[in-house]
């Protein structure tokens, strides 16, 4: 039986773990094969961040004052999730 899967780390915990990830390749004391797979985790979370702002900007955008001057929240759909489209 398998595990559910993880939810997705929040944009902080992704930066913070990519960040532990860049100073330990930049320490120079990683073996090879372990340094090709924080590589793939490093790539694997900068895409996790970029996917966070590109959702921040978007709900951003739809940020609109309503006519009394009161900000009001629009939602908006998630295409990637429904597409599938990784770009």
């Amino acid at each position: 039986m398998e595990s559910p899967p993880e939810p997705p780390l929040s944009f902080e915990a992704a930066l913070s773990r990519l960040e532990s990830i860049v100073e330990s390749m930049e320490s120079g004391d990683v073996a090879l094969a372990d340094l090709l797979s924080r590589f793939e985790e490093g790539s694997n979370l900068l895409k996790m961040c970029e996917d966070h702002l590109k959702d921040a900007e978007l709900k951003i955008e739809l940020l609109k004052k309503r006519r009394d001057g009161v900000a009001a929240f629009v939602p908006f759909d998630d295409e990637r999730a429904d597409t599938g489209n990784d770009s």
